[in-house]
């Protein structure tokens, strides 16, 4: 059977922020560039990002990168590479300006100015006083942000391949990247995108999580696509919980709420995170909010029926301040918990949101893999952006609005390295024989098998499985049983069967080749996170309390390292160090984290 091959100088997947961004550097630089989507690009899940960005303008008070540095990596509990760090925040102000220039209609100040909000973890002068940082266009950031830079992308004629499932990535002998092969949702064709440059910019895996605020589309695709093709993936026992996701929906409740003056209060109204966090309260880390959210609940003072539940209030606000800053927030309110926020306060628990590994690169975006004894060799032809990618920049725990400035820093670095690569004068490849032999029986298995396991019971196995053994707290027993409860689950991931042989828009198909990549995230998790004795930023375990010893549970001299952990050849681990290398200023020494 002979597959279309369709030639590009570079193939990007995923039409997020991350990809669009690349996109925009690799056109105008005058490069024939694919762009892959499952959905229209506007509807990618960055449309979902409420808050802001960070970057230390300091439009309305006094800010330096090197404090949002100092943030981001007290932050990671210290498991971040302070290189990239560096590398972002000091690229901060100048992606958020030129997108800026791209038409994003940021909130403004009386002045003119963007206008910005505090937001958790943000501080000034190396954790003083939180700071307004986050850059911010109402609570609907990140919506603004895709069709500001889709707008951008159509001006430099990229080429959209709409409604498109990248299936697998394609190397040859040499481990060289070539392009990938996909699937054309609404007919069911297989083509491979020949390419010199190929960038994954597909997103979270969120959805192997049963209560999740990500959206259905959040497969974890490029991240099972690397995992088969021999790639690691990197620290993916850390998964944060966002604090506030709409109790029972999962829909997010932005961080920008607590930035406006949200307060946390349990079921006696008491402002609780005062006793957790004296100094920025309800503006602590993520990780932070969530535990203490957990263990109020765990210790009966949730609200509610079932006292499962936290409350955030805003009743204290100007109604017209919520109008003018939160108007997503009171419609999310009222559709999802029946609750006017203006009048009552929002019933919120701690939801399962971002992964903070990925694909590991390197700050300019490149795709690193050991080879030999050199743990950060570049894959050639292979680059990665946003949250699929891990520079590392997020550690063990991302900060709020470090989301989106991490997909337009290292979306452009990517683009800027693939430019830097293609203009080098590198050719085209020849195509491994069979390079969609993979692809192909991978689609015939599915077709053709009889008496398989259901992709609707399976996916529920695996959500359930995540959710009760890899949650916000994590037990030495249940992480062990949850290792053994994920093999088994995919063991019936590799024997799927699908009802529906057609092959027009055969959402069955689509979902049975998600579920694949899922099972590859989920089992990277799980293991990851057994193999980590010790409790850092959201990885946090019953069995590494807080003691002298080791403060927070963190254990520096034997767990001060990034996990990566490879599909291919029986389910490895390796560990490779933290660079606590900046690129121009002094290191950021370990310390205990207190807020």
């Amino acid at each position: 059977m002979s597959i279309p091959v369709l030639k590009f100088d570079a193939v990007i997947v995923g039409a997020g922020g991350a990809g669009l961004r690349s996109a925009i550097q690799l056109s105008e630089a005058g490069m024939k560039t694919a762009v892959l989507s499952k959905v229209f690009p506007t509807r990618s899940h960055t449309v979902a990002a409420q808050g802001g960005v960070a970057a230390s303008l300091g439009n309305s008070e006094e800010d330096h990168w090197h404090w949002h540095m100092y943030d981001t990596v007290k932050g990671s509990d210290w498991l971040g590479d302070q290189d990239s760090i560096e590398f972002m925040c000091k690229a901060a102000n100048e992606v958020v300006v030129e997108l800026e220039h791209y038409g994003m209609p940021f909130d403004r100040t009386d002045d003119g100015k963007i206008y910005q909000r505090p937001f958790g973890g943000h501080m000034s002068n190396f954790g003083e006083k939180p700071v307004r940082r986050s850059c911010a266009a109402a609570d609907r950031t990140g919506h603004a942000m895709l069709h500001a830079l889709y707008q951008r992308n159509v001006k430099a004629n990229t080429h959209f391949f709409v409604e498109w499932m990248a299936l697998d990535l394609i190397r040859d002998e040499e481990g060289h990247v070539l392009g990938v092969t996909a699937m054309e949702m609404e007919t069911g064709q297989v083509v491979i995108f020949h390419a010199r440059a190929t960038i994954f910019a597909t997103g979270g895996a969120g959805r192997i999580f049963y209560s999740s605020t990500n959206a259905f589309i959040n497969t974890g695709d490029g991240l099972g696509m690397a995992a088969r093709a021999g790639i690691p993936l990197e620290d993916m026992e850390f998964w944060q919980f966002h604090p506030t996701g709409v109790a029972g929906a999962g829909v997010l409740i932005t961080e920008g709420v607590r930035g406006e003056g949200g307060i946390l209060r349990n079921s006696s109204k008491e402002r609780f995170m005062e006793r957790y966090a004296p100094n920025a309260k309800d503006l602590a880390s993520r990780d932070v909010v969530s535990r203490a959210m957990a263990t109020e609940i765990k210790e009966g003072r949730g609200c509610g029926l079932n006292k499962d539940y936290i409350l955030l209030d805003i009743t204290h606000l100007d109604p017209a301040t919520i109008m003018k800053r939160l108007p997503g927030i009171r419609e999310i309110g009222i559709q999802f918990a029946g609750v006017d926020c203006i009048k009552e306060p929002l019933p919120v628990v701690p939801t399962a949101h971002y992964q903070m590994g990925g694909i590991p690169t390197n700050f300019t975006g490149r795709v690193i893999a050991p080879q030999g004894h050199d743990l950060s060799a570049v894959v050639p032809g292979f680059y990665a952006a946003g949250e699929c990618g891990c520079a590392s920049v997020h550690g063990a725990n991302r900060l709020g609005t470090n989301s989106l400035l991490d997909l337009l820093v290292f979306g452009k670095s990517a683009g800027d390295s693939a430019v830097q690569d293609l203009n080098s004068g590198k050719a085209h490849r020849d195509l491994p024989k069979g390079a969609a032999d993979k692809s192909l029986g991978r689609i015939s298995a599915l077709d053709n098998r009889k008496g398989g396991a259901s992709v609707y019971e399976t996916s529920l196995a695996m959500r359930r499985c995540m959710q009760d053994h890899a949650g916000v707290f994590r037990f030495s027993e249940m992480l062990k049983k949850g290792v053994k409860n994920i093999l088994e689950i995919e063991k019936a991931a590799n024997e799927l069967e699908i009802k529906d042989k057609s092959q027009a828009w055969n959402t069955a198909r689509v979902e049975a080749l998600e579920l694949e990549n899922l099972i590859e995230v989920a089992k990277a998790t799980m293991i990851s996170a057994e193999a980590r004795k010790e409790s850092r930023g959201a990885h946090v375990r019953d069995d590494a309390p807080d003691t002298p010893e080791f403060p927070n549970g963190r254990n520096d001299a034997e767990w001060h390292k990034h996990t990566l952990f490879f599909s291919q050849g029986g389910n490895k681990i390796v560990y490779k160090p933290v660079n606590m290398k900046p690129l121009s200023v002094e290191a950021i020494a370990l310390k205990t984290r207190s807020y």
